[in-house]
């Protein structure tokens, strides 16, 4: 199974990295805007989030379930959409009084046939280093001060 995997250093204690993330303005903030937030959970053991991935004229639906939710990270797993499987876990790690670590992990398999397709355009591992940089800067940018 394919894995894929970003680190990143924020200037901000572990408590605020883990309040960011707990707020449901999160997703939104850190998604980019060919996505369409549908629900979003406070972060939560078995809270949802589902959102619509757009290719072109073609929406990519996706939900996904949280687990193993705590002060140091939490795991999204794909219920629902284009990947055969996806496990995504955010972990961050205190550093400094003042800086945390920030590491993703994702476990992921591309389904058969047209989900495929779709889960091999937009979560490429180009693409996912392409977000998570993007995301990483989202996230110092509202982090920062």
């Amino acid at each position: 199974m394919p894995t894929f995997d970003y680190t990143f250093t924020v200037a901000a204690p572990v408590d605020a990295v883990a309040g960011f993330h707990d707020d449901t303005r999160a997703l939104q903030r850190l998604t980019p805007g060919y996505v369409h937030i549908r629900r979003s959970d406070p972060m939560a053991e078995g809270a949802i989030a589902e959102f619509t991935v757009w290719l072109g004229p073609i929406p990519i639906r996706w939900r996904a379930l949280h687990r193993d939710v705590g002060p140091n990270g939490f795991t999204d797993i794909q219920d629902e959409g284009p990947m055969k499987s996806w496990v995504h876990t955010h972990r961050f790690e205190a550093i400094s009084d003042s800086a945390t670590r920030v590491h993703e992990h994702i476990e992921y398999e591309y389904g058969p046939g047209w989900d495929g397709v779709r889960g091999r355009l937009f979560f490429s591992p180009l693409a996912l280093r392409a977000l998570f940089a993007y995301r990483s800067w989202l996230t110092r940018r509202a982090l920062r001060g």
